[in-house]
């Protein structure tokens, strides 16, 4: 009888147990992939970039230690009645796509109609940084965004448009540098009244750079 050896029990690491690889096989995973493109991860110009690398990440995607609704949790209510727009517009964005990991860079519109509360403007610009600093997809990130502002804050209505340059088409693939995408959110009175959508569009059509991409 032919009877084979059940395979060797993997003991799990602390990663394993936790989900979330250590900082060691991170920086592995680096040096693997400095293999694959045929250079030598132990030269010297590249002998410390799996470390450069996994500290950049830590920036690129702090976004998945941040909850958004927290930071819109503090709202003030003594605004003297003021019920307008409130725009910020011209918001630097930079996020990276999902599918290839490549930078996404551009700006973001966003405003909201208040309804008895408002929130400081910072925060609006948080939002979006957090949500931003995860692995993304434009329309994904634009309706996460608003749904975010729209649900905590419950105003009359929440417009967010993103414009962005994807160098997953910009510098690969099509190769098409200077295009730019366009999204756009909205909820409440931005989608139901024409002329609140309309004097929110003006307000954002002003000055503006060129896209970074």
């Amino acid at each position: 009888m032919n009877i084979q050896t059940p395979p060797a029990e993997i003991v799990p690491t602390n990663a394993s147990l936790t989900g979330r690889p250590t900082r060691e096989e991170a920086e592995a995973a680096v040096r693997t992939l400095l293999r694959w493109t045929g250079d030598d991860p132990d030269r010297e110009g590249l002998i410390d970039t799996p470390a450069r690398v996994v500290r950049a990440y830590e920036e690129f995607f702090a976004g998945y230690e941040t909850d958004p609704v927290e930071l819109l949790a503090r709202s003030f209510e003594e605004t003297d009645g003021y019920d307008e727009m409130v725009v910020l517009r011209d918001i630097r964005l930079e996020s990276h796509c999902e599918h290839h990991m490549v930078p996404i860079i551009g700006r973001a519109h966003i405003a909201y109609l208040p309804a008895g509360r408002v929130v400081g403007i910072s925060k609006l610009a948080r939002v979006l940084e957090v949500y931003a600093k995860r692995l993304q997809i434009q329309e994904k990130l634009t309706a996460q965004v608003a749904n975010c502002i729209n649900d905590v804050l419950k105003p009359k209505g929440v417009a967010v448009v993103i414009e962005a340059a994807h160098q997953c088409m910009t510098t690969r693939g099509i190769h098409k540098p200077g295009v730019s995408m366009v999204t756009s959110r909205m909820l409440g009175a931005f989608r139901d009244d024409a002329s609140t959508r309309r004097e929110f569009l003006a307000m954002i059509s002003g000055q503006r750079g060129g896209l970074e991409g």
